[in-house]
């Protein structure tokens, strides 16, 4: 519960023994706090227990089972399990390795200040060496004959078709901790095969 929260709830409890009505106390806290005045439901609620003689401000100690899925050994058992593979998916981790509900996964990876989930970034294809020296010689070549370059360029229209199925964008994220560098998803020089229409 905020202050500002514990503060209204003073000033109803006040304005009820001062015999005011609901309205008129919503209308008294919506012209001194504005924006941040409790909902007419809540300030209907508050006047009520304090008409029948509540005299606590702050929530009652509620009964039922404390969590226990968010202990510091099940936080670090989740921080370990990701270490070891980023693209774990919450759901695959439930199932596979920690008896915890989905949701209290999803909230320990969130909340944590060094884990996030990113997406990989799409490189075309990643070059061997030999290639790289080859388009590098390509270019140096036609540098040299600059002044003819122009009358060889022939132009059209192309359509690239690739015969493999690339990742999609949520096939390829992953948990990434601050100091671990930007996933790239790359195709390799055997794995494409692109065709020209």
């Amino acid at each position: 519960m905020s202050e500002l929260e514990l503060e209204q709830r003073m000033n109803i409890k006040f304005l009820v023994k001062l015999g005011k009505s609901g309205n008129k106390i919503r209308e008294m806290l919506v012209q001194i706090y504005g924006d941040n005045t409790m909902k007419k439901t809540a300030v209907c609620k508050w006047v009520k227990r304090f008409t029948e003689g509540r005299e606590s401000v702050t929530d009652e100690d509620r009964s039922g089972r404390p969590a226990t899925s968010r202990t510091e050994e099940n936080i670090a058992k989740i921080h370990q399990i990701m270490r070891e593979n980023l693209q774990l998916t919450v759901r695959s981790i439930v199932a596979e390795q920690v008896n915890i509900d989905r949701e209290t996964v999803r909230k320990i990876l969130t909340e944590a200040p060094d884990m996030r989930k990113v997406c990989a970034k799409m490189v075309p294809k990643e070059l061997t060496e030999e290639q790289k020296q080859r388009r590098v010689t390509v270019c140096q070549d036609h540098l040299e004959r600059q002044d003819d370059i122009l009358g060889l360029v022939i132009t059209g229209d192309e359509t690239g078709v690739y015969q493999y199925d690339p990742e999609t964008k949520r096939q390829s994220a992953q948990w990434k901790t601050v100091n671990s560098a930007q996933p790239k998803n790359s195709v390799g020089p055997n794995q494409e095969s692109k065709q020209y229409c």
